[in-house]
């Protein structure tokens, strides 16, 4: 069974669904940590729900990013985590975690990568007027939502309402994010 580290700095639904899918035995593997960003975040309440521990920290408390990760990489480290998750993580991950697990971050990310990177990506599609809205699950680099794409959803929406768009996603990011952890988790294990 594989450990994992779930990153999340808001409400936690992805989370939620990893935890939840760890829980009813549909995905072979633990959430050992869930690491937060913004002390007071709805993820907290979450973990704790399904008494995951939490490793929540302001970021501003440290000199720089490479502080704050290397304080991130004990807790790691001491969990035995094999792959880290990001959910709605608001940060950029640095050389410090990187390097320390290469092509073991993952990301989801609500739009179809490479188009509309970056923190306001829905916004951005509405605002360009696509059609075609879409989910992406990566794996995680130095270059912002710029890693090999492991797997994407489309799904179609002909309107102006960026709460409604992230609304159909985020259905889609729930069921996507336990299918690609199932097949990571799964490669991982024959290796």
């Amino acid at each position: 069974m594989k450990n994992l580290a779930v990153f999340a700095s808001g409400s936690g639904t992805n989370f939620e669904a990893i935890a939840q899918a760890c829980a009813d035995g549909k995905l072979n593997a633990k959430v050992a940590l869930m690491v937060c960003d913004k002390p007071g975040a709805k993820v907290i309440e979450r973990a704790q729900r399904f008494g995951i521990e939490s490793l929540i920290f302001n970021p501003k408390d440290y000199a720089n990013k490479a502080a704050y990760e290397t304080m991130i990489l004990n807790e790691l480290q001491a969990k035995s985590v094999d792959l880290i998750c990001l959910a709605g993580y608001m940060r950029i991950v640095g050389d410090t975690l990187l390097n320390a697990y290469p092509d073991k971050i993952i990301n989801i990310h609500p739009s179809l990568l490479p188009s509309f990177r970056g923190a306001h990506a829905v916004e951005d599609a509405v605002a360009y007027g696509v059609k075609v809205y879409g989910i992406t699950i990566h794996y995680v680099n130095a270059e912002l939502d710029g890693g090999k794409i492991i797997a994407q959803r489309a799904f179609a929406y002909d309107g102006n309402d960026p709460a409604e768009v992230h609304r159909l996603g985020q259905v889609i990011e729930h069921q996507l994010y336990v299918e690609v952890l199932q097949e990571l988790t799964m490669k991982y294990e024959q290796k």
